[in-house]
């Protein structure tokens, strides 16, 4: 399932370039266009779920899938280990600016702790 206003689905179905590092049959990794690190990657399923509220039993692999794709991604980047963060925000005031769940993976620089 696809969103058709959705702009990380178009970067799924190739109709929006980005600057993929990772992909499978399920999942799509590309730089966020506004790092806020050395390393900043997005990782996003193919299949169309707006926040983590939407998520379903169903849905437990391919989250865990993102986690999975985090570890190569950190590993092939270089920060795996020095250390890297994950986050998935959910909704506005936990900052998601796009409606379609995505883990940022943050690296190569120290990361404070709260993160604001």
């Amino acid at each position: 399932m696809t969103d058709p206003n959705c702009l990380f689905c178009k970067i799924a179905g190739d109709e929006i370039e980005a600057d993929v590092v990772y992909q499978n049959d399920d999942i799509v990794a590309f730089r966020d266009i506004n790092p806020q690190a050395s390393t900043h990657v997005l990782v996003i399923p193919r299949r169309h779920i707006a926040t983590l509220n939407d998520l379903q039993d169903e849905d437990a692999k391919t989250v865990g899938s993102l986690f999975l794709a985090a570890r190569d991604i950190a590993a092939r980047e270089g920060i795996a280990a020095d250390g890297f963060r994950t986050v998935m925000n959910c909704n506005a005031a936990a900052g998601q600016t796009v409606f379609h769940i995505h883990l940022h993976v943050l690296g190569g620089r120290n990361l404070d702790w709260p993160p604001g």
